[in-house]
């Protein structure tokens, strides 16, 4: 199974140590494959709580608190961090 992954906002120079595509087992979730991601970030370095996720255009959550589901075959995470501006 290939899920697609794209990153936005403020952590996007932290999201390119991670890939655009993923390979997870059968039947993973979402928290499966934040699991595989995170294992792909430097010790010192992560994504912040408040990144927006969303599954193939249907929002989730956040990285702190989610809905976590099965995901499918072409499915494309979008990990979406927070940006302030004035």
């Amino acid at each position: 199974m290939k899920i697609k992954v794209s990153y936005t906002g403020r952590s996007y120079q932290t999201a390119t140590l991670l890939p655009s595509e993923i390979s997870p087992h059968e039947g993973a979730t979402v928290e499966d494959v934040l699991s595989l991601l995170a294992k792909d970030l430097p010790e010192d370095q992560q994504l912040p709580a408040s990144c927006l996720l969303a599954i193939s255009g249907e929002h989730i959550g956040t990285l702190a608190s989610y809905s976590n589901r099965p995901l499918r075959e072409g499915d494309e995470l979008i990990l979406i961090s927070p940006v302030a501006g004035g």
